[in-house]
């Protein structure tokens, strides 16, 4: 059985241990080991390296033989080289979650080995106003939805607006590296953006094939009218006999007026064309109803995943929709998982969870408490749990639901600085109760792929320091103004930080 070397801080260490302790039955054994800090977020890989003697062995006790450690896990927020502790140990180090109650499921992921990386289904994201657009502005829309996820950047043509620098969007966006679309009611323009490079022209119909036959591209195929079954399987029969690629779309309608309909159209689509390509407009569904679009993307690209869609064509027109093109990246990521997997898409990734949160609460009120009992310094502390917003430190617990009714109890009043920090950190936490969403000190709030949100650099290390700091004196002038002494400094800071965050914080 594999041997587990677990480090730590004096706070997380019991909680750490009960976690452990309640794997049943366990996958390996264990040893908890703290290495002399208070907060286990503040541990950096050069402290463990000076702390923790190579080899990593786990001395005989208690009936137990002595054991080498197969592998090192890490404080989720532990920050530093890992590969350098990898290679120093001579042994796997990684980080765990970065909250203990997390651990489980930490593991559980670790033993699936779920693999998000790959999907079915390709993105193709419009560009609906091209037209009007310059080369530039094309193009940095395109970029951002290629960071996004798009496969392919759709350039859409505008009724009875000309479009004169259709062939150089296409040069442009092609000299990108980008797989380009040219979307088109016009004829001519379709043939136009085919004969400048375009890889796909969406849309033709039965009537207008002979475009295909001009130009290289590959086409998306269209009935003579939305629902028109016939003439849409006429052009996928006649697409067949040629030899040629082509994707078919019988169009999705929106709510609530014949979505339910459309799908059936797909469904009948596949059916009767078990192995074409086959292309759903989801932007009808996003676009055309007003409700937060994480949940209806991930709906939508499921009900893809069930018809083996191989695309789907996407916009980010309205404000409401603006995350579209990541969200479906997100969402055809985790239903191929679990179309692979043959299993439900839960606990595959939190990405879509952009309002509340599966696990809001790391800790009860009970276990807060037990923790807040602890604590011998005066920086501030917050967590959250069901019963409201607690905040701590060694002057002891304060608990309310309103981050209005914690402020008397603080005694900031002297300490502006202190003052806005705690702000700052109660209106997070406030919303996090409100919402049931996670909250960690210091961090903002997580709201998946709703907020594109920077990688975090888990090897660059912020070097800790007190929001409680010396305040400096008023000048006289401004003091006298005040008919008030000069203001004495805050107490000196503690060698933790506010910053400590989640004292828990695995492990």
């Amino acid at each position: 059985m594999e041997h587990l070397v677990f480090l730590t801080g004096r706070l997380a260490e019991p909680a750490l241990r009960r976690v452990l302790g309640s794997f049943q039955p366990p996958s390996f054994t264990w040893e908890v080991r703290e290495i002399g800090l208070q907060v286990a977020a503040l541990m950096t890989a050069d402290m463990v390296q000076r702390r923790v003697p190579a080899p990593l062995i786990t001395p005989a006790a208690e009936g137990q033989p002595e054991r080498r450690a197969d592998r090192l896990i890490l404080p989720g927020r532990c920050r530093g080289e890992v590969e350098a502790l990898s290679a120093h140990y001579g042994i796997p180090v990684q980080r765990g979650p970065e909250e203990l109650k997390d651990l489980p499921a930490f593991f559980k992921r670790a033993a699936t080995a779920i693999d998000l990386s790959r999907y079915r289904t390709r993105i193709f994201a419009e560009i609906t106003d091209a037209a009007r657009l310059s080369v530039d502005e094309v193009l940095a829309k395109a970029r951002a939805y290629a960071a996004d996820g798009a496969d392919v950047i759709d350039i859409g043509g505008l009724p009875a607006t000309p479009f004169p620098h259709l062939e150089d969007c296409v040069r442009a966006l092609k000299a990108e590296g980008l797989k380009v679309s040219v979307d088109s009611l016009d004829p001519q323009e379709l043939l136009r953006g085919g004969r400048a490079g375009a890889d796909h022209l969406l849309s033709l119909r039965l009537d207008t094939l002979w475009i295909a036959d001009e130009v290289d591209s590959i086409p998306v195929l269209i009935g003579r009218e939305p629902g028109d079954e016939a003439s849409l399987h006429a052009a996928i029969d006649a697409m067949l006999a040629r030899g040629k690629p082509f994707l078919a779309d019988p169009i999705l309608d929106p709510l609530p007026f014949g979505l339910l309909e459309s799908l059936c159209r797909y469904q009948r689509l596949r059916q009767r064309y078990p192995q074409i390509e086959i292309m759903v407009g989801v932007g009808n569904v996003t676009e055309l109803t007003e409700v937060d679009t994480a949940g209806l993307n991930a709906l939508l690209l499921g009900i893809c995943a069930e018809l083996d869609a191989a695309a789907i064509l996407t916009t980010q027109v309205s404000p409401h929709a603006r995350r579209a093109v990541a969200e479906a990246d997100a969402a055809r990521r985790i239903m191929h998982a679990a179309m692979q997997q043959q299993m439900l898409p839960k606990g595959l990734s939190d990405r879509l969870m952009t309002v509340h949160a599966k696990r809001p609460w790391t800790d009860s009120a009970e276990e807060i408490a037990a923790t807040a009992a602890q604590v011998r310094d005066p920086n501030f502390r917050v967590q959250i749990a069901p019963e409201g917003i607690h905040v701590y430190n060694r002057e002891g617990l304060r608990v309310a639901q309103d981050a209005f009714a914690l402020w008397p109890q603080l005694g900031l009043e002297d300490d502006a600085s202190h003052a806005f920090y705690m702000g700052v950190e109660l209106a997070r936490a406030e919303i996090a109760w409100q919402l049931g969403k996670r909250y960690v000190q210091d961090q903002p709030l997580d709201w998946g792929v709703a907020h594109a949100r920077a990688a975090g650099d888990d090897g660059a290390y912020c070097a800790p320091g007190s929001t409680l700091t010396h305040k400096r004196p008023k000048p006289a002038a401004a003091a006298a103004a005040d008919d008030a002494p000069a203001s004495r400094p805050s107490p000196a800071p503690a060698p933790a930080a506010d910053a400590a965050g989640d004292p828990a914080a695995a492990p």
